[in-house]
């Protein structure tokens, strides 16, 4: 048999195949589509939503997670109201929101400005910057003790070098009214090079022909700033802001590697009061209805946050 009846053969079978409707066809595209995101979902549902619901009806319950658990109503929130350290914590939290928010992103906006331009050396310090964050963090919080280690650390030297009598030298972490201070500090250094990098997309995606229009109309690079790179800029700003928000209202790591919510509760912070409600004193009822307060502020100042965008668009 010859290759052209072959051919012939195989044309005529596949037009004896029944055509497939419009919707089948469509049906058949989204079972495939399905089935590449099963697996994201499942693992969604599984590891993430299943735990987020399971907290939501825990947070109306009373269990130390080995006798059965036990029906409280609102004794959980009203506990709330009574607890110094949920209190504190809360408190600690919105002032670690509040500044470390616009430092890191005046920060970030500042160097990415700067690494922008065409300076010599700029792709090692674009490395530079970025490195603290995606280094373990438990060898960044350990370099950030040592320099400001208050016995012999080179701030402090620095300072005392300056002239600052060693009786006034701060004392960072070990010290109540520094404590959140060097905290704020050491995440701003950290995520400085990650937010940094979202704002070098976002100043590569200016046009150049705004720059070059603001030149001829004898533009200084001052108002080209304020008048061009910062309005262009609004969505990524809007994106960070956003994200910054939410990481802050749920920061954990750092305090934990730096100051575990010492000294005393200077820099407790809702996150890790959860963490000692839970695996410390083994009250996880009452873990989770803390843990459902801080969903819930982080949905409201979200919202808050997209409507203010709205509103200003």
């Amino acid at each position: 048999m010859s290759s052209a009846d072959t051919d012939l053969e195989v044309a005529v079978k596949q037009a004896q195949r029944p055509l497939l409707t419009r919707a089948q066809r469509k049906r058949r595209a989204s079972l495939v589509a399905y089935s590449f995101i099963a697996p994201n979902f499942l693992g969604f549902v599984i590891f993430t939503l299943g735990p987020i619901c399971a907290a939501f009806a825990l947070a109306f319950m009373h269990w130390d997670g080995n006798n059965p658990i036990e029906w409280a109503g609102l004794d959980n929130l009203f506990k709330l109201f009574e607890d110094r350290a949920f209190k504190a914590a809360l408190w600690n939290t919105i002032v670690y929101t509040v500044f470390s928010v616009p430092l890191t992103l005046a920060a970030a906006l500042g160097v990415a400005v700067l690494l922008n331009g065409k300076i010599r050396g700029r792709n090692f310090f674009r490395t530079a910057m970025f490195f603290p964050y995606v280094a373990s963090l438990v060898a960044v919080a350990v370099v950030w003790n040592m320099l400001f280690n208050p016995a012999m650390g080179p701030v402090n030297m620095i300072l005392y070098t300056l002239g600052v009598d060693p009786s006034n030298l701060p004392g960072w972490a070990a010290d109540r009214n520094y404590a959140m201070a060097t905290v704020i500090l050491f995440g701003v250094w950290k995520d400085l090079g990650y937010f940094m990098v979202i704002y070098l997309a976002g100043l590569q995606g200016i046009p150049r022909e705004l720059y070059e229009a603001a030149d001829i109309d004898g533009a200084n690079s001052w108002q080209k700033f304020w008048r061009i790179t910062v309005p262009q800029l609004a969505p990524t700003t809007f994106f960070v802001t956003v994200i910054m928000t939410i990481q802050s209202f749920k920061v954990f790591d750092q305090i934990f590697m730096i100051t575990q919510g010492g000294p005393g509760t200077s820099t407790l912070v809702l996150v890790y009061h959860i963490y000692n409600e839970s695996f410390v004193s083994w009250d996880l009822g009452y873990a989770s209805m803390v843990a459902m307060v801080l969903f819930l502020i982080v949905l409201t100042v979200t919202v808050i946050q997209f409507r203010f965008t709205r509103e200003t668009d």
